[in-house]
């Protein structure tokens, strides 16, 4: 019984504690749902905003000329071979025979009057010794004829011969001094003809080929063994149209260009030929030029003419771009898009480059930058500042 007010306190105690707990749980499920709740609408509104759309890039600006028309050089392109402009061949002048030597080579160079080649003259040398003798024998015939004639002289004047033995000593003297220069005439063609066996060059200059060897026999129906360069002048013989012919005159400038060489040679036109091919409708202007070794008769080689003046478009040559398709320009349209322009380039100075084919002049061109657009692409033109 005393201890009944004890116990009642301890259950008084238990039943108050028990709702406490429960109100501190309460208060933690809510705490963790009031943070679900703020990250779910976070989560929410951060995935439900519209994204931004990238800004679209700004058209490049580019500068622009309009080039106009001015006074350039007029160019025609040709096409031709290399050629001596003097072509000398060299042959037999003489009787021919078994050749003893050859004395040149292609490639050297000649003075007028040069052996090139001898001819074996052991017959001819024989043939010389032969009249020489003649001479000797007819000089000493006149000296006798001469003796007689003036003792003859002598001894008419006595009585002891007769007018007429006077008259035929004086004819015999004269026939012996005949007799004289026929040999001498004789040994005279006998020596040109000899050296008629010596191939010399007709004129100084280079010797191109040679058809001819030690010990080969050669005569009048050899044909040539030799050909020479006079002077060592070649020339460039450059085939036309008619139209681009009609346009050249003698002494414009060229620049010739051989197949598979490094550089060009300055040359200018001698001569514009007067007729055309009825077949192939192509005249041939020829142009002198200076030798030099990579110059070789025969050879392929082009040519850029300079026939006078004409009015085209000038571009610096920032502003032309070529590729495998060949040479372009960019031209803003009025819409301000750029076009790729097939041109076609002419004379190219410290001017700038004229075109002769592609452009009116009137076109606003990209001057730079050109390797960067694409066909079609939109930009911002600026116009050129004048050159001061």
């Amino acid at each position: 019984m005393n201890y009944e007010p004890g116990r009642l306190m301890d259950a008084q105690l238990l039943t108050d504690q028990v709702p406490a707990k429960r109100s501190r749980a309460m208060w933690y499920i809510l705490a963790v749902a009031a943070v679900a709740a703020v990250a779910l609408l976070w989560w929410f509104t951060s995935h439900s905003r519209p994204v931004d759309a990238p800004a679209a890039p700004q058209a490049p600006s580019v500068t622009v000329i309009v080039p106009g028309r001015q006074q350039v050089a007029r160019e025609v392109t040709a096409t031709g071979t290399l050629a001596a402009r003097v072509d000398m061949p060299v042959g037999v002048v003489g009787e021919g025979g078994l050749v003893d030597a050859v004395l040149v080579q292609p490639g050297d160079w000649v003075r007028a009057g040069q052996v090139l080649a001898t001819i074996n003259r052991s017959v001819q040398v024989q043939t010389q010794a032969q009249l020489a003798a003649s001479i000797s024998v007819a000089q000493a015939d006149a000296r006798l004829a001469q003796s007689e004639l003036d003792r003859a002289q002598t001894l008419v004047a006595r009585g002891f011969i007769s007018k007429a033995d006077l008259d035929r000593r004086t004819a015999t003297r004269d026939a012996a001094l005949a007799r004289v220069k026929v040999a001498e005439a004789q040994l005279g063609e006998t020596r040109a003809r000899t050296a008629r066996l010596a191939i010399r060059a007709p004129a100084a200059g280079l010797v191109l080929t040679r058809a001819v060897e030690p010990g080969q026999v050669v005569g009048p129906a050899s044909g040539t063994l030799f050909r020479l360069a006079k002077g060592g002048e070649l020339e460039l013989r450059a085939a036309l149209a008619e139209g681009d012919l009609a346009q050249l005159k003698v002494g414009a400038t060229a620049e010739v260009t051989p197949v598979g060489a490094s550089r060009s040679f300055a040359g200018r036109i001698w001569q514009v030929s007067p007729v055309i091919d009825p077949q192939s409708r192509l005249g041939t202007a020829r142009i002198a030029l200076g030798y030099d070794p990579m110059l070789r008769p025969g050879g392929f080689a082009g040519a850029t003419i300079v026939a006078g003046n004409a009015s085209a478009p000038l571009l610096p040559q920032s502003a032309v771009q070529s590729d495998d398709k060949g040479n372009y320009v960019y031209v803003v349209g009025a819409d301000n898009k750029v076009e790729r322009r097939a041109i076609k380039v002419g004379v190219v100075s410290d001017a700038g480059v004229a075109i002769t084919q592609g452009l009116a002049g009137d076109e606003r061109v990209v001057a730079s930058a050109g390797a960067f657009l694409n066909p079609g692409q939109k930009v911002i033109p600026v116009a050129a500042k004048p050159a001061r």
